[in-house]
């Protein structure tokens, strides 16, 4: 249920006291700056990872109930199910729990409450975060059953497992398992933004947190909320537009957190016009692009409500200026457009998604429409398919993104907009609604899908390394693997896949393992299968120890399927290992089993081996010393002798030519 790499997992939104939230959890970040996906910018996403759960230390505050969590998860093979109000950091706290009893190079990895291909055994020492916080009274029972089994494996394996459960549902718990649920309480919010606003270097004096507002989000907002609070505080700041000192940055960003809803709903009874309001969304939507952009979109948005055109004159129309003015829009001198307020726009993207439930399923249209702006620069249209995503994953329309992807990613698109595809896909997986959703969209184009396009096949490649594999790695292997053997891919995307793969199969002995079963089970076709399994058989780049049933069944499917000419010389690059003693002898011993009953195969092996021990110092030996060779040789062809019942028969070099073993 691991592998090796040291990070932990979130999720965008979930509820967050700590820096963790919105902020600790690299997706919502990337979801709210969208310029940062790192898909599309090829970043390194465990690197942010790491950055945000240093950050996560520092901004945490220890709620009520938590030291005995911790105490409960000293002892290896602990299982801890915390309870809690919704907005309680319940998430956060169970991040936490595990990072603080982690050991070096460990990863947290998330569990699923729906595991595709079985629940997998962990290692010890493994740590595992399992949300069920969503779960409703439905799902409860079939939910519970799966923590069981995962508590199962956790505890006879000395793993440990921290699962959130859902609020309000707590009649419904197995009484076998009251006595491992903790209820933690809520922390003090003002703690909680004091933390938040030092991490982030926001000086501020004590009694300046003590307004009516600030007194009220204390007592009742989500942890999120506070933690998104200080954020608008720090760009309040780092803008330079809101004042010089603390009071005016928290006026501005109180404002962007509570007022705005109301402002927005004034605005709009204020201009009840279509194009006006066309332009305030798409002002919204393209905040921070060239004027003459919001106005393509603005008009593209009328056409598609079938708005009636405007008869008036050109000349006698209102100009640019003066509408934007009208709408308390700014036009720096680049020319890109903004609101005045801080985050305003996106207060005037929520309301009309809120309030304008029929023009829901027509913004995706729109929103495809305006993707063909020739005046929308790359950077500008990322920020924008983002802000378009965040909308429909906040009011449930997760398959607008999916029908996207799947039209972007269509030969007929060109590859224009495969970078695009991949924004939605990423922000869709790392939506805590609606992550898993998107992971089994992902597995159904890789598994099931009769023909995968060669760009969609290169999106989900993509998401699978750098998305899926950070939170879920189990469940990137299982869609990297059917991506690896699919037969109508270009070679090129096939390679990728088997790459991705490969460096998820050995940096992890549960990985390996998921890697080789379900590949050995489709031997006897003619699809790659093979190819895969003698790659993951190569010693190079393998950082862990294999595990042996399963490198032993793959080495004899491979011997069993390939010519000796193909497998030989991994065989070799095995005994190079051997021989500088930087593998284990079980090495001969699953590579014996493998042929064992199979004379010839044994017999391959051993001319295997005399060609290595023959060899030049400078070429398939790995310029290991002749008398290494010839001991490391002489010990695996008495193997093979005994192997075939031969035992005591001299052996050596000169074996070669009459039928070695025999």
């Amino acid at each position: 249920m691991t592998g090796t790499g040291g990070t932990w997992v979130s999720n965008p939104r979930s509820p967050v006291h700590n820096g963790a939230g919105n902020q600790y959890n690299v997706t919502y970040h990337w979801s709210s700056r969208t310029e940062k996906l790192q898909v599309r910018a090829g970043v390194d996403r465990l690197q942010i990872v790491r950055e945000h759960r240093l950050r996560l230390a520092r901004c945490f505050v220890y709620p009520r109930g938590y030291a005995r969590a911790a105490d409960r998860l000293t002892r290896p093979g602990a299982v801890v199910i915390l309870q809690g109000a919704p907005g309680s950091g319940r998430r956060s706290a169970a991040t936490m729990l595990l990072e603080e009893r982690s050991t070096p190079g460990c990863r947290i990895e998330e569990l699923q409450a729906d595991p595709e291909e079985g629940v997998q055994e962990p290692s010890p020492g493994d740590c595992y975060l399992l949300d069920l916080s969503h779960v409703g009274e439905g799902d409860y029972s079939t939910a519970q059953r799966t923590f069981i089994r995962y508590r199962s494996l956790v505890e006879k394996h000395g793993a440990r497992m921290v699962a959130v459960f859902p609020a309000g549902l707590e009649w419904m718990l197995d009484a076998e398992l009251v006595p491992l649920a903790v209820a933690l309480e809520r922390p003090r919010g003002r703690a909680v933004l004091s933390r938040h606003l030092r991490v982030r270097g926001v000086p501020f004096a004590h009694e300046q947190l003590g307004t009516d507002e600030l007194s009220h989000m204390f007592a009742t907002a989500p942890m999120r909320e506070l933690d998104r609070l200080a954020e608008l505080v720090a760009r309040a700041r780092d803008s330079a537009q809101y004042g010089t000192d603390f009071v005016h940055w928290r006026d501005e960003a109180m404002g962007a957190a509570t007022n705005w809803s109301r402002q927005v709903a004034r605005q709009l009874r204020e201009h009840r016009g279509g194009s006006e309001r066309a332009l305030l969304l798409a002002a919204a939507m393209m905040s921070g692009a060239a004027a003459d952009t919001v106005v393509g979109a603005a008009g593209r948005l009328l056409e598609l409500v079938r708005h009636p055109r405007d008869e008036t004159p050109v000349l006698a129309q209102e100009g640019l200026g003066e509408r934007f003015e009208k709408l308390s829009l700014v036009r720096e001198v680049d020319g890109r457009v903004r609101f005045g307020g801080l985050a305003y726009d996106a207060a005037v993207r929520r309301h009309f998604w809120e309030n304008f439930p029929d023009l829901r399923p027509g913004f995706r249209e729109w929103v495809e429409q305006c993707t063909e702006l020739p005046e929308l620069v790359p950077e500008e249209r990322t920020r924008f398919v983002g802000r378009f995503a965040e909308q429909a994953l906040s009011f449930g329309r997760p398959d607008d993104l999916v029908v996207l992807v799947e039209k972007w990613t269509r030969p007929s698109a060109g590859g224009r907009l495969s970078a695009e595809a991949a924004t939605l896909l990423e922000l869709g997986l790392s939506d805590e609604l609606h992550g898993s959703l998107f992971r089994h969209r992902v597995y159904e184009w890789a598994a099931t899908r009769t023909v995968l396009e060669p760009d969609l096949a290169r999106v989900l490649i993509g998401v699978c390394r750098h998305v899926i594999a950070v939170t879920h790695p189990g469940q990137a292997v299982v869609r990297l693997r059917h991506l690896a053997v699919r037969q109508e891919l270009p070679e090129a995307l096939v390679r990728e896949a088997r790459s991705a793969l490969l460096r998820l199969g050995r940096r992890s002995r549960r990985l390996y393992v998921r890697s080789v079963g379900p590949l050995l089970q489709g031997v006897g076709q003619e699809n790659g299968h093979l190819d895969v399994l003698l790659e993951l058989l190569e010693p190079e780049d393998l950082l862990i120890e294999p595990p042996w049933q399963e490198f032993t069944l793959a080495w004899r499917a491979v011997m069993g399927g390939r010519a000796a000419s193909v497998w030989s010389p991994v065989v070799q690059r095995w005994l190079t290992l051997l021989a500088r003693g930087e593998a284990s002898d079980r090495v001969l011993d699953a590579l014996l089993l493998a042929a064992a009953g199979d004379r010839d195969l044994l017999n391959r092996l051993y001319v295997t081996t005399c060609d290595w021990a023959d060899s030049r110092d400078d070429d398939s030996a790995g310029r290991v010393p002749r008398e290494d060779r010839t001991r490391t040789a002489e010990a695996f062809r008495q193997k093979i002798d005994r192997a075939q019942g031969v035992g005591g028969i001299p052996s050596g070099s000169g074996a070669r030519g009459s039928g070695e073993g025999t």
